[in-house]
This record gives C-alpha cells, sequence and structure tokens, in this order.
C-alpha cells in the first residue's frame, strides 16, 4: 500500500467515525463515548500527515507510534460501542476497517524502529 493510499484510507476512516457518531444515540454514556472516540479517531490520520513531514528518523517513528496508539484506543471504544449499541452494522465495518488499520501501522512502527535502532 503506497503512502498516499493510506493517507486517505486513515482520512476515509475518520469521516466515517464521523458520522457514525452522528447516527448514535444521545445519551450520557454515548455523549462520554463520542467524544473520545472523535478525538482518537481524528488523531490517528492527523499524526500520520505529521509523520510525513518529520524532521528526523526518531521523529517519523515518534509520530507512526502515536498513530498505532490512537487507533488501538479508537478500536476500544468501537467495541465499547458495539457492545452498548442495538445499531451495529456501520461500527461492525469500522472495527473490521481498525484492526486492519492497526495492523498496517503496527508493520509501519515495527520496521522504522528496527531500521532506527540499527
Amino acid at each position: 500500500m503506497g503512502q498516499n493510499q493510506l493517507q486517505e484510507r486513515l482520512f476515509k476512516f475518520s469521516v466515517d467515525v464521523i458520522m457514525g457518531v452522528r447516527n448514535l444515540p444521545k445519551g450520557r454514556e454515548f455523549q462520554v463515548v463520542s467524544h473520545q472516540i472523535l478525538k482518537s479517531a481524528t488523531s490517528v490520520g492527523a499524526n500520520y500527515e505529521e509523520a510525513q513531514a518529520a524532521v528526523s528518523n526518531a521523529d517519523f517513528s515518534n509520530k507512526i507510534a502515536i498513530s498505532l496508539k490512537e487507533i488501538r484506543e479508537t478500536n476500544y471504544w468501537i467495541r465499547l460501542i458495539l457492545a452498548i449499541s442495538s445499531k451495529n452494522d456501520v461500527w461492525n465495518s469500522l472495527e473490521k476497517e481498525s484492526m486492519e488499520l492497526m495492523k498496517i501501522l503496527g508493520t509501519i512502527h515495527s520496521k522504522t524502529r528496527k531500521r532506527f535502532n540499527k
């Protein structure tokens, strides 16, 4: 997968989470979860974008690590939404996408860390 493809995929993921949050119930528990997932989901792509302008290998590796942490957090919130919500079609596909993005970012982080630590 090319750099631009991953950037677009992360952007689309953020948009899809935002759209999914708009359709969640308005209860207090969903307000709290909505706030958390919006922060983490949009942070994944933002940190990946920052990594593309990294000033060093260490900076790049750090930004990718942050993206990886944020996608892991986002996956947690998605699983929580799935556990407490009755409308799961959108969230099931977002969970699958978050798992795939986690694997991709994990691979990038692992490779850059190995390269940086040599």
